[in-house]
């Protein structure tokens, strides 16, 4: 892919129009990640501030300087978890998708994850949703379904489907 870049963010300021077009753009589209359509502008650049935080780390990728998608690394603070990190807010941008961004941007996070001494990454997403496919297909391991997890746009309750893998 030409002109593809993905970097760490870790302020805001400067990207939080992009960022919060992104969120918008994928939840309107219908992604299952913890909001429902329409999302308000305000809301999602709402929500892009607290994401900074110490054990949070935020990655973009960047086409011919477009955003094209992000993808979160929480680090699990507690003294019983700093073996872990969970993966979080996968997002591919409706234009970019089918170019392999969520797998560079999946790769990049396991990346990280490993020089943070993380041996367990941990992930749910929405069943029967594309990245299913995309988690599989990196090894990831299907733990089980939690039925009725999340409110659809259409007031149904979908089920979530947790995956791990060791690194």
């Amino acid at each position: 892919m030409r002109n593809l870049v993905i970097e760490e963010i870790k302020q805001i300021k400067g990207d939080v129009k992009e960022l919060s077009n992104l969120l918008k753009t994928v939840v309107d589209d219908g992604a299952s990640i913890g909001f429902l359509p329409p999302l308000e502008q305000k809301e999602s650049a709402k929500y892009w501030q607290t994401v900074i935080a110490p054990e949070v780390i935020l990655y973009v990728a960047k086409i011919n300087n477009e955003l094209a998608g992000s993808i979160q690394l929480h680090l699990v603070t507690k003294p019983n978890g700093i073996h872990r990190a969970e993966i979080c807010k996968l997002m591919t941008h409706p234009n970019f998708r089918r170019n392999g961004i969520g797998r560079l941007l999946m790769q990049k996070a396991e990346e990280r994850a490993k020089k943070e001494n993380r041996s367990l990454l941990v992930l749910d997403t929405r069943e029967g949703d594309p990245s299913n496919r995309l988690y599989k297909s990196l090894d990831y391991k299907e733990v089980g379904k939690i039925p009725e997890y999340a409110i659809s746009p259409n007031g149904n309750l979908d089920a979530t489907v947790i995956y791990y893998k060791f690194l």
